[in-house]
Order: C-alpha cells, then sequence, then structure tokens
C-alpha cells in the first residue's frame, strides 16, 4: 500500500518501532529540539510548564529537547535552561518524570555557543572560540540583538575544561532521568566553530587540518559517552549550514564526510542530520545528502529539515533514514504522531509567541482528541 495514502498507524514507515543505539522507540516520529526560551526564573531551571510542554508531547517516538548549556560559559539566548546546578538538575527531574508517566522517552541536547555569544551574557567578559575570529553573528541578549565581538581564543586548558563541563552535564543529566543525550554540534556555534577552517586558524592538535579540527568533538563525545552504559549518545550536525563564516562548499563537505565516518567509531546512538534547505518554499526535501552520509555513517540515522507525513514515510521507506525529526509541527501539534497516523490536518503555530516567556504558545495548543496509536 502506498505510504501516502495508508489510514492507520500500521501502514506507515514513521509509525514503526525502532532501535537508535540502545533507545528503543515505538514510532519514527521524533521531536526536534527548539529553543522556546521559557526558563524565565532565577538559575535558568526548567519550571512546570517545561515539565507540561514536553508531556503532552511524550507520543513521540523520541523527544530531544531544546539546546541547554553544559555551563555558565557556555550561555548565548536569554532565558534557556542549563543543567549544571542541582536545581536544573532536579528542574529536569520533573520533566523526565512527566514524560516516562506518559509513556514517552527523552534525551537531552547539549549546547555551547561559544564565539557565537556575547559579553552581555558573561557578566562582560569575552566570548571564547577557536581562534580570535569574529564569526559575525548576531546573539540575542537580555537587552535585544547585539553584533557578535572578537572572542579570545581558547588556551588547551579552556578546551579541556570544556570537555569536562560536557562530561559532567552528560552525567547530570542521567541523574535527571533522561533516557540519553545529545550533542549539539550544528549551526554557528562551538563545535562547528572548531570545524570551521575561516573561524579555527588554530596550529596546534586542535586545528592545523581536518583531522585537527574535528578533535574538540571526539573528545566531547567520549566524554559525554562515558557517562552512560550502551549507546545513548546522538550527535546533530549541520554540513549545510550556511551563514556569514559558514559556506556549504565542496571542501566542507569533504571534512564532514571524514568526520561522519570517524563518528562511525565511537559510541554513538545515532546520527541527527540536518539536511540542506528545500529547494523552494514547500518543496519536497531532497534525498541527495542523506544518501551521502548513509553511505558513510555506519549506525542509525535522524533525517531532519523540511519534512512532512509524506516525505517523512518516503525517506524511511527508501531506506534513507531510520527516523525523521519535526520541530515546527510539534509547536502547535501535541499529538503529531496521531495526526499523521489518521492523516488530519496540522495545526500552524504562532511565530510571534515561539520565545515570549509565558504559556500562551507553548502549553496551550490542544491536542485533537483522536489518542496517540502505538506502533505495529
Amino acid at each position: 500500500m502506498s505510504t501516502t495514502t495508508c489510514p492507520t498507524a500500521l501502514d506507515q514507515p514513521l509509525l514503526r518501532p525502532a532501535e537508535l543505539g540502545d533507545l528503543r522507540l515505538p514510532n519514527r516520529v521524533v521531536m526536534a529540539p527548539m529553543t522556546r526560551a521559557r526558563a524565565t526564573g532565577e538559575g535558568l531551571v526548567p519550571n512546570g510548564m517545561h515539565a507540561a510542554y514536553y508531556g503532552q508531547r511524550a507520543g513521540a517516538g523520541l523527544i530531544i529537547t531544546e539546546g541547554t548549556w553544559v555551563s555558565e560559559r557556555a550561555i548565548g539566548f536569554p532565558n534557556v535552561p542549563g543543567v549544571y546546578s542541582e536545581e536544573q538538575v532536579g528542574g529536569w527531574r520533573r520533566v523526565t518524570d512527566t514524560v516516562h508517566a506518559h509513556g514517552g522517552r527523552i534525551v537531552l541536547q547539549l549546547w555551547h555557543t561559544g564565539a557565537a555569544s556575547h559579553p552581555d551574557h558573561l557578566g562582560g567578559a569575552l566570548p571564547a572560540g577557536p581562534s580570535a575570529v569574529d564569526p559575525r553573528e548576531r546573539c540575542y541578549t537580555p537587552g535585544g540583538p547585539r553584533e557578535t565581538v572578537t572572542p579570545r581564543e581558547m588556551t588547551i586548558t579552556d578546551i579541556r575544561d570544556t570537555v569536562a563541563e560536557y562530561g559532567a552535564a552528560a552525567a547530570n543529566a542521567r541523574r535527571a532521568g533522561f533516557d540519553g543525550v545529545e550533542i549539539h554540534a550544528l549551526g554557528s556555534f562551538l563545535i562547528p566553530q572548531f570545524l570551521n577552517p575561516r573561524l579555527n586558524h588554530r596550529h596546534d592538535a586542535y586545528g592545523h587540518d581536518r583531522a585537527g579540527r574535528r578533535r574538540l568533538l571526539m573528545e566531547i563525545v567520549d566524554a559525554v559517552a562515558a557517562a552512560w552504559d550502551g549507546r545513548r549518545v546522538g550527535v546533530r550536525l549541520s554540513p549545510y549550514w550556511t551563514a556569514e563564516r559558514f559556506t556549504a562548499d565542496e571542501r566542507t563537505l569533504a571534512d564532514y564526510d571524514a568526520l561522519v565516518a570517524e563518528l562511525s567509531d565511537r559510541p554513538v546512538a545515532y546520527l541527527h542530520l540536518r539536511g540542506p534547505a528545500p529547494a523552494a518554499p514547500g518543496a519536497a526535501p531532497g534525498h541527495d545528502a542523506f544518501t551521502r552520509y548513509r553511505r558513510l555513517f555506519d549506525g542509525p540515522l535522524i533525517a531532519n529539515h523540511g519534512f512532512d507525513r509524506e516525505t517523512g514515510n518516503a525517506v524511511i521507506d527508501a531506506g534513507l533514514a531510520d527516523a525523521v525529526s519535526y520541530a515546527t509541527h510539534f509547536v502547535a501539534n501535541p499529538d503529531l504522531v496521531a495526526r499523521f497516523a489518521l492523516d488530519h490536518e496540522l495545526a500552524a503555530g504562532d511565530p510571534d509567541t515561539y520565545y515570549t516567556g509565558g504559556a500562551g504558545g507553548y502549553v496551550d495548543y490542544p491536542a485533537s482528541g483522536l489518542g496517540t496509536p502505538s506502533g505495529g
């Protein structure tokens, strides 16, 4: 039966069970990480709204949380929670208990903005990056958007401390009850800064050539994996990211080819790949990027960027991905799995409420009342 006309969960590739390392999913509809800026209290602690928000979406095969700060030095966006204090661990425990009580699975995404942060987030101190090169990004601060500045170059001690902070954050995530973690290595932030020769001008073991530029990520993977039994660490990459200092040229893609191949030798549960932007608004995502990295990575792959029900089923049916992640569809459709299963119309979210800090546009989107079918 065609995946585009199937009426029930059992007929769809998206609704079949899957295994991502040691993570066992009842379906392949993954909730992608989304910054929502709701940690508005003191100490960037997850609150009751976070528990409600993620609990409402527990029907996803896997929830990946918003990017979460591994330390105070990692901060680069207002009202984003951390996982470096006991209070934050306690707040996240409330979230994981809620998701698990609803039968869900949830992993925590670990984030560090590096040179893309701003002194306004760091008590006036300069942000740190691979080299003293301004990434030319816009950083959102409590006082409004600011242009980034020239960062200070991280010392070897800085790098070792950062790797240790990732390891501690992973251990905190386990104590908070998460089922695993995902390493945020996409966009214009710390890890992609090290991967980028336009920003990484180092001549030591963390630069100079592509092997050196990817060393930070490999050390972070090893440090984070040490906190877990089995394969419960995912890595999210964006080889096709474009910005002022980021270009998806053949040199960049060749660097990522080597990186992805090396990740196959690490204790990675899955690769979460953000593909290139669709050719036009509303166009179906192309398969070339996922074909490219499917050949290079031996483990499970989550496809992301621009998918809907039909195209998500198609990329899995083609054998190019094991799961598909959705971001904006989950904003206004907490029961997205049920809507996909029964081919019901999706609600649209309100972008004006994405980062406002309150309950509106966060936990007040209604479910359709369809229920959430289990995978077959």
